[in-house]
């Protein structure tokens, strides 16, 4: 890759060259196989029982947050000393929903009679395994083949108080599975998604006989017509529901951003849903990035309509291939 000049701004830009049309295809380098086994070998890592549920800034110190996780009503809050809890999100007394009462003091209050919870096992009520980790809210359910761990495996990434962080999150008709196969297929990228993507080049694909199991990409990111960042972006699968894409060289290196997928349940007609929870922690050497996190509460919402885009082709993508695969007319 071309260094790139430092300046203040927090972008580095050059000219795109290439045209949609004029791209080299990529088809043949994206064998199903290859993909297929990388899949395979993401859905035999820990995963540790831990699913991600959502944005650590939404949950508010009065009010607590509903989630389906694998079929599971899942409630949290946060109890008096700030402390994330989760647990089952119906009423042990009645069936009502926890997350429609009120939390005062750290203590969630049931609408329905006042029960109260402070957290602690009561009235039949106890509570799950959960964790903030500054950017993203967890829930540990122990059921299934996987063994459990004390924490979540989240990767590396900056520290959340020097970086541009936001989370989006989508649901599509389909299994975690489907949604961590389009993230192993980096060479859709710029034939797929345009308006986001050029000149993208997958400069390493992993071997199943790899220590290094991930993907490497040289791509170009758009930002206002044919002006492009380049950067290099490695793409890793650590657990089984989990992939992770960090910018190694470029503008922003040392970026992450996390794709975490997590089954919701069946829907009326008995198909699965899926939600797509991703997490951008964005980092910067350049001067001019510090405005930039100061302009956080603008940026979001842009950074999410981004991110929107993204997935509302990439969950056409991941549902089609999910009903390919469930019907048997999945090529491969």
């Amino acid at each position: 890759m071309k260094p790139v000049r430092r300046t203040r701004l927090p972008l580095g830009l050059r000219r795109s060259p290439v045209a949609w049309e004029r791209q080299r295809p990529t088809w043949r380098e994206a064998r199903p196989s290859l993909i297929a086994d990388a899949l395979k070998r993401a859905q035999a890592r820990p995963g540790g029982n831990w699913y991600a549920v959502g944005d650590s800034r939404t949950l508010r110190s009065d009010r607590p947050l509903a989630r389906t996780v694998a079929g599971h009503e899942v409630v949290l809050w946060r109890d008096g000393g700030g402390r994330l809890v989760a647990g089952p999100g119906s009423c042990p007394h009645l069936g009502a929903p926890l997350a429609d009462g009120p939390v005062h003091c750290g203590t969630l209050v049931c609408r329905w009679h006042g029960l109260a919870l402070t957290g602690k096992p009561f009235a039949g009520w106890e509570p799950w395994p959960a964790h903030d980790d500054g950017v993203l809210l967890w829930v540990r359910l122990d059921e299934g083949a996987e063994g459990p761990t004390d924490r979540p495996p989240v990767p590396a990434r900056p520290a959340p108080a020097g970086a541009l962080t936001t989370v989006y999150t989508a649901v599509g008709v389909c299994e975690p599975e489907d949604v961590v196969a389009n993230r192993l297929d980096p060479w859709h990228g710029a034939w797929y998604h345009p308006y986001s993507f050029a000149d993208l080049t997958v400069v390493r694909a992993p071997a199943r006989a790899d220590e290094d199991d991930s993907f490497s990409v040289d791509v170009s990111f758009r930002v206002a017509g044919r002006l492009v960042v380049p950067v290099r972006a490695v793409f890793t699968a650590p657990g089984p529901r989990t992939v992770v894409m960090r910018i190694t060289g470029g503008e922003g290196e040392g970026s992450v951003v996390e794709t975490h997928a997590t089954p919701l349940g069946t829907d009326a007609l008995g198909r699965p849903r899926t939600a797509v929870v991703e997490a951008v922690v964005a980092t910067s050497e350049r001067p001019g990035f510090a405005a930039a996190r100061r302009a956080a509460p603008l940026l979001r919402p842009l950074m999410r309509a981004a991110a929107g885009r993204l997935w509302r082709d990439d969950l056409a993508y991941a549902e089609r291939r999910w009903s390919l695969r469930t019907s048997g007319r999945f090529p491969g």
